[in-house]
C-alpha cells in the first residue's frame, strides 16, 4: 500500500487491542490489590510473599493503556470534525465515569475504613473530571490517569481542527516530542502541564503505530517509535519511585519494568503490522468493553472490601472474589448505564453541536407560538417570535432601533 493511500471503508474491530486492554487492566488491579498495604493493614510482603515480587510491576498497565489510547484516538479521530470528536469522547467517557464516582462515593461513605470522603464538594468537582487541574482530591486515586488522557485529547483536538492527515499527525508527533524534551529544562508551567514528558512517549508511539496500520511502515514512523521507546525507558526509574516509593524502588530491580515496556511496544508493533489480525475471538470485544468501568470502580471500593473482610477470608480467595465482584459490577455499569446513557448524551450533544454549526439554535415550537403581551414594545415581540438566521434577527432589531430614533 502506498504511503499516500489509506484504508478504505470501515475498519474491522481489532480484537487484539481488546486483549491488550484486558491484560493492562488486570495488571493494574493485581498491583493495587496485592502491593498496596491500605487494603490489608500490614506489609504485603507477609501477605503475598510469592505474588508480590510480580505484582510490584503491575502499575505498568497504565503505560500500556496510554499506548493503546494513542492508537485508538488517532483511528477514531480520522475524518471527523472537532465537534464530532468532542461528542464521541464525552459520550464515551462520562456515563461510566459518573457511575464510578457514585458507586465509589457510596462505598467510602458507608465504610470509611481505607479512606473517607473528605467533603461532598470534592465529589461534585470530581464529576467534571477536571479535579486534577484545580487541586481537588480524586474520589478514587486511579482517576489521575483520566486527567492525563484529557490533556492528550485537548492536544489532539488541534490536529482534528486542522484535519487528521498523515502529514498533520507526523507533525504533531514531532512537536509534542520536542515539547516533552524541552519542558523539563525550562521553567514554564503551561508547557510542562501539557507536555507530560513521562507519558507522552506512549501516546505518540500509539499514533505512529496507527499510521503504520493505516498506511504502511516507513523509516520516519519507525524513527518516531524508536525515539519514544528510548524516552519511555528513560522515565522508568521516576515512575517506579512515584508508584512504589523511593525505599521500595531501591530494593526492587528495574530490569523487569524495562522488559515489560519493550514487550508492550513489540505487541503494538505486531498489531500495527497485522500479525494478530486472525485473532477474532468473539468474547474479546465484550471483555474489552468492561475494562473502562472495571478500571473506574476497582481501586478504592475494592480495597475497602478487602479491608473489611481481610480477617474473615484468606488473601488469595479474597482477591479473586473482589476482582470477580468488580467485573460483575463493571458489566452492570456497561449495560445499564454506559450504553444507554452514552446514546442519550451523544444524541443531545450532536444537537448542540448542530446548533453551533447553524449559527443560531432554533427555539422549540412551544416557545415560538407564545403571543406578545398587549402593548409590549416591538423588541419584545421579536424576542418571542420565531427565530430565523442570525442576520435576519439582527436586521429586525436594527429596524426597530431606527423607528425609535425617528420617534425621538
Amino acid at each position: 500500500m502506498s504511503a499516500g493511500s489509506s484504508v478504505s471503508g470501515p475498519h474491522p474491530r481489532l480484537a487484539a487491542l481488546d486483549g491488550v486492554r484486558i491484560l493492562a487492566a488486570l495488571s493494574v488491579v493485581f498491583y493495587h490489590y496485592v502491593v498496596l498495604e491500605s487494603g490489608w493493614g500490614e506489609p504485603t510482603e507477609t501477605v503475598f510473599p510469592g505474588a508480590r515480587p510480580f505484582a510490584v510491576y503491575g502499575w505498568l498497565g497504565v503505560e500500556v493503556f496510554f499506548l493503546v489510547s494513542g492508537f485508538v484516538i488517532c483511528m477514531s479521530g480520522w475524518g471527523r470534525t472537532v465537534g464530532d470528536f468532542a461528542v464521541s469522547r464525552i459520550s464515551r467517557l462520562f456515563p461510566a465515569y459518573w457511575a464510578g464516582i457514585a458507586f465509589t462515593t457510596l462505598v467510602l461513605f458507608a465504610w470509611p475504613e481505607v479512606r473517607p470522603v473528605e467533603a461532598l464538594r470534592d465529589v461534585v468537582v470530581n464529576l467534571s473530571m477536571l479535579q486534577g487541574g484545580v487541586g481537588v482530591p480524586h474520589v478514587d486515586d486511579a482517576y489521575w490517569t483520566l486527567f492525563v488522557e484529557l490533556k492528550f485529547y485537548v492536544l489532539f483536538a488541534v490536529v482534528v481542527i486542522r484535519g487528521v492527515t498523515y502529514r498533520n499527525c507526523v507533525l504533531f508527533c514531532g512537536l509534542w516530542t520536542l515539547a516533552g524534551v524541552v519542558a523539563p529544562a525550562v521553567d514554564n508551567l503551561a508547557l510542562s502541564f501539557f507536555a507530560v514528558p513521562p507519558y507522552s512517549p506512549y501516546f505518540i508511539a500509539g499514533i505512529a503505530f496507527y499510521l503504520m496500520r493505516r498506511f504502511r511502515p516507513n523509516a520516519v514512523l519507525w524513527a518516531v517509535v524508536g525515539l519514544q521507546f528510548l524516552l519511555a525507558q528513560h522515565y522508568v526509574h521516576n515512575r517506579m519511585v512515584s508508584s512504589l516509593g523511593r525505599a521500595v524502588t531501591e530494593r526492587t530491580p528495574a530490569w523487569p519494568a524495562h522488559v515489560i515496556i519493550t514487550i508492550g511496544f513489540l505487541v503494538m508493533a505486531a498489531i500495527a503490522l497485522g500479525a494478530f489480525d486472525r485473532i477474532q475471538w468473539r468474547w474479546l470485544p465484550h471483555a474489552g468493553a468492561l475494562t473502562y468501568p472495571f478500571y473506574l470502580i476497582h481501586m478504592m471500593a475494592g480495597l475497602t472490601v478487602i479491608h473489611h473482610f481481610r480477617n474473615d477470608v484468606r488473601p488469595v480467595p479474597l482477591v479473586l472474589g473482589v476482582t470477580s465482584l468488580m467485573l460483575v459490577l463493571a458489566w452492570g455499569i456497561h449495560r445499564l448505564v454506559e450504553r444507554p446513557l452514552g446514546r442519550v448524551l451523544r444524541d443531545q450533544l450532536r444537537r448542540g453541536v448542530q446548533d453551533i454549526r447553524s449559527g443560531t439554535p432554533r427555539r422549540p415550537a412551544a416557545f415560538s407560538q407564545i403571543p406578545a403581551q398587549p402593548g409590549a414594545p416591538d423588541t419584545e415581540r421579536i424576542a418571542v417570535g420565531p427565530v430565523g438566521d442570525g442576520f435576519g434577527a439582527a436586521a429586525a432589531m436594527s429596524e426597530t432601533a431606527s423607528r425609535r430614533r425617528a420617534s425621538l
